[in-house]
C-alpha cells in the first residue's frame, strides 16, 4: 500500500507551517494581532517625523489600533499615506482627524479625535483627515529661542546690577552689622537665661507666700465672730425702736413735751411775748433802767 504522506509532503507541511508560524510571530512582534478583526483606513500626512509601523493610535489615551504600514503616495507627491488598523467595533465619525503628535523624545503617536456632532460614519477603507500636531522641538525653536534672545541683554544687565551690588562695600558693611548684631541678640539670650535661671525662682517664691499670705487673711476673715456684731446692731435697733415709740406717746415726760398741743402753744405764747418786750426794751430803754454818772437828783 502506497504511504499517504511521503517523506517529501511531510517536509513541505512542515516549512509552510513554520512560515505562518514565523510570519504570525513577526506580526505579533510589530503589535499586529492578525487573529484579532480589525478595519483599515488610510491617513495622508505631510510629515511622519516620528512615526513607525506599530505606532498606536489612541482616543484619550485609550489605545484603539496601531499602523500597520506607510507608503510614500506617489501620485501625490509631498504626501504620506499611512495605513492604520483599528477596532471592528470603532465606528468612526464623518470628520474626524487623526492628529500626529510628537513628544519630547521624538516618539509619535496619532490621537484620534471623533467628531461628535454628526451621524455619519466612515466605511472601511476610507481616507481619514491628517494633520501634523505642533512639533515640540519646532515650537521652541520658533517661539521661545527668539524670545529667549531678546532677553538676554535685558539678564545681562539684570546679572551686571547683581554684581555691582555683591561688590559693594556697602553690603559687606551691613553683613558685618548683621553679624554684630546676632552676636548682640545671642549675648542678650544668654543674659536672659540667667536671668531666668536665678532671680525668676526667688520672685515665683515670693508670690507663692504672698498667696499663701493672701488665703490666711481670708480664712482669718471667715473665723471673725460677726455673727455677735450682727447681734448687738440687731440689739440697739430695737433699742432705737422702743425709744421711737416712746417718744410717740404721751403717758412719758419726754412724750408729753412733744405731743401736747397746749404746752406747745403756751411756749409759742411765751416766745412772742419775750420777743415783744425784746423789741419795747430796745425802743423804750428809759422806761426800764434809770441810771446816771453823777447821782440822781434831788
Amino acid at each position: 500500500m502506497k504511504k499517504l504522506f511521503t517523506r517529501e509532503i511531510k517536509i513541505a507541511i512542515a516549512v509552510l507551517v513554520s512560515a505562518v508560524i514565523l510570519v504570525v510571530g513577526i506580526e505579533y512582534l510589530k503589535g499586529i494581532n492578525l487573529m484579532k478583526p480589525a478595519n483599515y483606513y488610510y491617513i495622508e500626512y505631510k510629515n511622519v517625523t516620528g512615526l513607525t509601523v506599530s505606532t498606536p493610535v489612541e482616543i484619550d489615551g485609550f489605545n484603539v489600533g496601531l499602523v500597520r504600514e506607510i507608503n510614500y503616495n506617489y501620485d501625490n507627491p509631498g504626501t504620506v499615506i499611512v495605513e492604520v488598523s483599528l477596532d471592528r467595533q470603532l465606528k468612526v465619525p464623518s470628520g474626524s482627524k487623526a492628529v500626529l503628535m510628537v513628544d519630547f523624545l521624538g516618539t509619535a503617536t496619532i490621537d484620534l479625535q471623533l467628531n461628535k456632532y454628526v451621524s455619519t460614519f466612515h466605511s472601511t477603507g476610507d481616507t481619514l483627515i491628517g494633520e501634523n500636531a505642533p512639533d515640540m522641538l519646532g515650537d521652541i525653536q520658533e517661539n521661545i529661542i527668539p524670545q529667549l534672545s531678546l532677553m538676554l541683554p535685558k539678564i545681562d544687565t539684570i546679572l551686571t546690577g547683581i554684581q555691582a551690588i555683591v561688590t559693594n562695600p556697602a553690603l559687606t558693611e551691613s553683613i558685618d552689622h548683621l553679624n554684630r548684631l546676632t552676636a548682640d541678640l545671642e549675648s542678650s539670650s544668654k543674659r536672659l537665661s540667667r536671668i531666668m535661671d536665678k532671680d525668676i525662682p526667688p520672685i515665683l517664691d515670693n508670690v507663692s507666700g504672698l498667696t499663701r499670705n493672701v488665703n490666711e487673711f481670708s480664712s482669718q476673715l471667715t473665723r471673725l465672730e460677726l455673727e455677735k456684731t450682727v447681734t448687738s446692731v440687731d440689739s440697739a435697733l430695737s433699742d432705737l425702736r422702743e425709744i421711737t415709740y416712746k417718744l410717740n406717746r404721751d403717758d412719758n415726760s419726754l412724750g408729753l413735751l412733744l405731743n401736747d398741743k397746749q404746752l406747745y402753744d403756751g411756749l409759742v405764747n411765751t416766745v412772742g411775748s419775750a420777743d415783744s418786750l425784746l423789741i419795747d426794751l430796745r425802743l423804750n430803754p428809759k422806761r426800764y433802767v434809770h441810771f446816771s454818772l453823777f447821782g440822781r437828783k434831788k
